[in-house]
């Protein structure tokens, strides 16, 4: 979702005396049709929304065809947009930009290549685990409806692989990805969110496809900051993953649940590294600093430059 296409859509809407969007697509489509909408009243620049500049106050109404079950924007508060100028890729969540509709057809998802249907299937997955990796205590309920997403997720994914035109899985998918992101899952818990944070930087420099760069940064991430919260990890390996509980060394039972994500990631198809990904090392240390420019990212664990780094490292 580029930025100078935004302003271009603000001064076509404002010329044309458009009242109304609607969106025929999956994030990047959706989440440009929000900005647009909020920047179509604003007198200032739109990306002041980005960085924190500006809260809207008035937009256009939009409404959602969703062709691809992915970024949940269908249905969330947050639009994220990419900065040409600098690449930066920044978010802005609003009540105002929650889509007034959201049609929502399987079939409209058939034709879509095996690479978007599972880098999408990730980035559901991603909502989920953003969520569900929490300080927050005695949110068994959430956990449970959590865990129940993603093992819906990651059952019907290889279905649509195989079967393209298969409804009830691509049913399944499509509707995983809005509970995802519709903050329902989200209730009485505090996300982490420093996996999306640390991805932006991947998509905004080198337009890597959010999901398949976050199938390489949260195992990474997991890694990274599994012994800060030991049991939820270990949770996590044994509710979501049916990975034993080793009495002995209950870490190795955390660091099982990891390798088995990463492994379902490349079942799928995607990259779990980013040398799979292209990525070279010379612009980890850029991509570490812009992530952190506005402050430490993550609630699980504050993360700064450095821990970033370190994950950028480990996803090699």
């Amino acid at each position: 979702p580029r930025l100078s296409l935004v302003r271009e859509g603000i001064r076509i809407c404002r010329e044309e005396d458009v009242d109304f969007i609607l969106a025929v697509g999956g994030g990047s489509v959706i989440d440009s049709a929000k900005a647009i909408a909020m920047g179509v009243p604003y007198e200032g620049d739109v990306w002041d929304f980005y960085t924190g500049k500006a809260d809207p106050q008035t937009v256009l109404p939009v409404g959602v065809v969703l062709t691809i079950p992915a970024a949940g924007s269908e249905s969330s508060t947050g639009s994220v947009i990419t900065n040409e100028e600098g690449w930066y890729k920044r978010a802005c969540n609003s009540l105002l930009i929650i889509p007034r509709f959201a049609v929502m057809d399987p079939e409209l998802t058939y034709t879509l290549p095996p690479f978007q249907t599972a880098a999408g299937a990730t980035d559901i997955m991603a909502h989920v685990m953003e969520r569900y990796f929490t300080n927050v205590l005695h949110v068994d309920l959430t956990d449970r409806l959590c865990e129940a997403t993603l093992r819906t997720v990651m059952k019907y994914v290889p279905i649509a692989l195989e079967d393209p035109e298969n409804y009830d899985a691509r049913a399944e998918i499509m509707w995983a990805g809005t509970i995802a992101h519709n903050n329902l899952l989200n209730t009485g818990r505090i996300g982490d969110w420093a996996s999306h944070d640390i991805e932006h930087e991947l998509s905004g420099i080198y337009d890597v496809a959010h999901g398949a760069g976050l199938a390489v940064v949260i195992p990474a991430w997991m890694t990274y900051v599994h012994k800060h919260n030991l049991n939820r990890f270990v949770q996590f390996a044994m509710r979501v993953f049916d990975v034993e509980y080793d009495f002995d060394d209950p870490e190795r039972t955390a660091l099982e649940g990891i390798a088995r994500l990463k492994a379902y990631f490349q079942s799928t198809g995607l990259a779990v590294t980013l040398k799979g990904l292209d990525i070279g090392e010379d612009r980890l240390e850029e991509m570490a600093r812009k992530c952190t420019e506005d402050g430490t990212v993550g609630n699980l664990k504050k993360l700064d430059a450095k821990d970033v780094l370190e994950i950028y490292r480990l996803a090699r």
